[in-house]
């Protein structure tokens, strides 16, 4: 049973070819610079990586090309092969609270739902679109990064905001990462031996984008993102939380309009608004030097993290593990290891040999006298999305 994942953004087509029964990747790749003179596509999967520049005007002529290179390396004879194919999607606004199968009502309400998510979902849709038209006799189906957080209790998803706010402009706290948080949550309980819906986790996809997640029973109770992905953690070049009035404050004294403090908070702020960079790595290299910027950015990541952890465990009452995935999560140990410090009044204690010493793989760090366990565990968005599809693809073939 193959499934391609499509993952298409604004201007780039990520994807995954898997085999469902084996649940292995057959090959991935993706398509960049769409749009542009410098367009190409990457297949990894073959003996040796392909590389193609090749004129890509837009998201039609992409998975186009998709098409072709699997077609042309042998993967499969044509989308027609294909059991399913799989779009994430990420805001699916309060429609959405689970996968669904893609028809034209479905492709519309994704589109309506764009003021949402203005830079995500017109891209998602014309992604669809396209592999609508490639393949029109394959079920495809859309998974949503919102839909796992619609288990919030609308005490965690409101805001403190006039009531006509939310009936007539969907205001409200979704979440987002949805699918990295479902997918580490499911692989922490079949690492600890033990059903999803019998652990309390709080997961944290720490990247350029960042997110914690409180998981009650397998199910998201509470997480840091809110209307938008700007809200919560410090994260690569976005504020986390702020006081709103700072926003009329800076727009009295600067003059700053609605869409300049929109760039300001989404491209200017977190980890490059104090250091200059947001990677990680090289705030860590700058650390070693003792440069202030770099030390304050490192302070303040992990501060607001601890902060979320503490917040998260009394929501919880039993925190029976803490999962760290995403780029930072996953190959930073320093962060990992200032994270937990001083988290002995949850019970949380590190290994810190197991920490320096994880493999890519991920896998266990805490100390055997700890109350919660701590993991690393690589996430696998496109693999959640594939799992995901595979109950609706019986439908109407």
């Amino acid at each position: 049973m193959k499934i391609l994942v499509i993952n298409a953004g604004s201007s780039s087509v990520k994807f995954k070819l898997f085999e469902m029964r084996s649940e292995q990747v057959i090959v991935s790749g993706l398509v960049e610079n769409i749009g542009r003179d410098d367009a190409h596509a990457i297949l990894h999967g073959c003996q040796e990586h392909v590389r193609l520049d090749l004129p890509v005007a837009d998201h039609d002529a992409a998975l186009a090309a998709v098409r072709d290179l699997l077609i042309d390396n042998g993967f499969i004879d044509s989308f027609d092969a294909l059991e399913g194919i799989g779009h994430r999607v990420v805001h699916g606004g309060e429609r959405f609270s689970g996968p669904v199968r893609i028809d034209d009502t479905v492709l519309e309400a994704i589109e309506a739902l764009s003021p949402l998510a203005p830079l995500h979902n017109p891209a998602n849709a014309r992604g669809i679109r396209a592999m609508r038209s490639l393949a029109p006799h394959v079920p495809q189906i859309a998974v949503f990064d919102t839909a796992f957080h619609h288990t919030m209790p609308p005490s965690a998803f409101r805001y403190a905001l006039p009531a006509r706010f939310y009936s007539e402009l969907s205001v409200r706290r979704y979440g987002f990462h949805g699918t990295s948080h479902a997918y580490v949550a499911a692989e922490c309980a079949a690492r600890m031996g033990k059903s999803l819906d019998a652990v309390n986790l709080i997961t944290l996809h720490l990247g350029n984008g960042a997110s914690a997640c409180a998981i009650r029973n397998g199910r998201s109770i509470d997480t840091s993102m809110g209307f938008t992905p700007l809200e919560g953690l410090v994260m690569g070049t976005r504020s986390g939380d702020i006081d709103p009035g700072l926003l009329a404050y800076l727009s009295r004294e600067t003059g700053m309009g609605a869409e300049e403090l929109d760039t300001l908070l989404n491209r200017e702020c977190g980890l490059k608004g104090i250091a200059g960079t947001n990677d990680m790595r090289d705030i860590e290299n700058r650390m070693r030097d003792e440069d202030p910027d770099a030390l304050l950015a490192f302070e303040l990541f992990v501060r607001r993290i601890r902060k979320y952890i503490g917040a998260y465990a009394v929501l919880l009452d039993r925190v029976d593990a803490v999962v760290f995935t995403g780029g930072i999560g996953e190959h930073s140990a320093a962060v990992r290891h200032a994270v937990c410090k001083g988290l002995h009044i949850l019970g949380i204690e590190t290994d810190k040999m197991k920490n320096e010493n994880l493999t890519e793989e991920g896998g266990a760090f805490h100390a055997e006298e700890s109350r919660s366990q701590l993991h690393v565990i690589p996430t696998d968005e496109e693999h959640s999305i594939a799992r995901q599809c595979l109950p609706y693809l019986t439908q109407g073939r």
